[in-house]
């Protein structure tokens, strides 16, 4: 193996067999404590948000949405940092993390709404039943910075590193390869570093930023960028939900303990188009694309159940409930409808605002000022026909 190779955490391999590497050794614990009830979670998780994923991908296809990022082939990665997290953490998602967002509780048609171009934001972060998860954000990087000085906040408030797991919060921000160029995510590092923040940076690098390779972003390892602020890194097989889950579990925990920020690169990779606007065939092989798929995240953890005596009912249950969660939410979103013109106005500041109060009436009386349409001009002349 090459040195890069050497410190990758993995425990199954793309068959599923469970091989840990080297630097998984101090994971093992945490892995093998894992309920039966939590593995076939895992697997459910990432089959269902991949239904979802597709079913929604189709969606844009027939013009029902303005775009879609799709998620597929980045399952594990997001599945298993996100159960890692406790109820109390906030995670701070760039645009591609659906996983994330549903397992904390957000409905996907929230995501659907923001992608149709009907909602500013596509759900309440603040409501309880969304699990403390902002909103996407499509500004590149900007999300890092937001969650380095939320996890500031935390510091100010004694909300971290009190000593009681129970309360204590942490936080954790997703970017991807070709955001992690970007100054705002340098800024929001050397803060985290210099202020102690309870903040894990998890990077996806899927490989390609839309279609830039990552030959291009960098020379070296994502995770030694993280670590020259003094970050205390790790690098993980993205495609292995379990060594995802444990390296997460571990960095929230340090992180939440007061023990400053950490940092994930997960190695995993984007299947699909970065956009339904992007043509990946255009930058990338076809060799490439399928050395990949053989290291599908879910065929993987389909395999590694199998071979822990998983019944074939439990698979075919779990591919029902994913057709039901895709049906369900191809119903909800021919369903929608335009939002009320006023809508606009109603988060631009977070109480009422008088000039607000003023654009809202002018535009009221500019939507009044148009002149009625006139009646049809069968039914004006009707009575002359008949």
């Amino acid at each position: 193996m090459t040195s890069s190779e050497t410190d990758l955490v993995r425990v199954l391999e793309a068959d599923g067999r469970f091989t840990p590497s080297p630097a998984a050794e101090q994971y093992l614990p945490l892995i093998e404590a894992i309920s039966d009830a939590e593995l076939e979670q895992f697997y459910r998780d990432m089959v269902v948000i991949r239904a979802i994923d597709n079913q929604a991908t189709n969606l844009q296809r027939q013009g029902q949405l303005a775009l879609w990022p799709p998620s597929r082939g980045q399952e594990a990665a997001q599945v298993g940092s996100a159960r890692a997290a406790r109820a109390q953490d906030t995670l701070f998602p760039s645009y591609r993390e659906h996983a994330v967002a549903r397992i904390r509780g957000v409905d996907p048609i929230g995501i659907i709404k923001l992608m149709r171009g009907i909602s500013h934001g596509g759900w309440d972060p603040t409501d309880p039943a969304n699990g403390n998860t902002r909103l996407y954000t499509l500004v590149l990087g900007s999300q890092v910075l937001h969650a380095t000085g939320y996890a500031m906040g935390l510091n100010f408030g004694d909300r971290s590193g009190t000593g009681d797991p129970e309360r204590d919060e942490a936080v954790i921000v997703y970017y991807g390869d070709g955001a992690s160029s970007q100054g705002d995510v340098h800024e929001a590092m050397v803060f985290a570093a210099s202020y102690q923040t309870p903040t894990v940076f998890f990077l996806q690098n899927n490989q390609w930023a839309i279609s830039v390779p990552v030959s291009t972003q960098t020379r070296v390892p994502f995770a030694q960028r993280s670590a020259g602020y003094g970050i205390d890194s790790i690098r993980v097989d993205g495609n292995d939900v379990l060594a995802s889950y444990a390296v997460s579990r571990v960095a929230l925990d340090a992180a939440r303990a007061g023990k400053g920020p950490r940092a994930i690169e997960a190695e995993t990779y984007r299947l699909g188009a970065h956009t339904t606007s992007d043509d990946p065939t255009k930058y990338r092989t076809s060799d490439e694309e399928e050395s990949w798929r053989l290291r599908d995240p879910i065929t993987r953890m389909r395999a590694f159940l199998e071979g822990r005596g998983a019944a074939g009912s439990f698979f075919d249950e779990v591919d029902a409930e994913g057709a039901d969660a895709a049906e369900d939410l191809r119903v909800r979103t021919l369903a929608l409808e335009p939002p009320r013109a006023n809508k606009i106005f109603d988060h631009v500041y977070s109480e009422p605002h008088p000039l607000m109060d003023e654009q809202r009436a002018w535009r009221e009386q500019y939507e009044a000022s148009f002149e009625q349409p006139t009646q049809n001009a069968s039914t004006q002349t009707g009575g002359e026909r008949a």
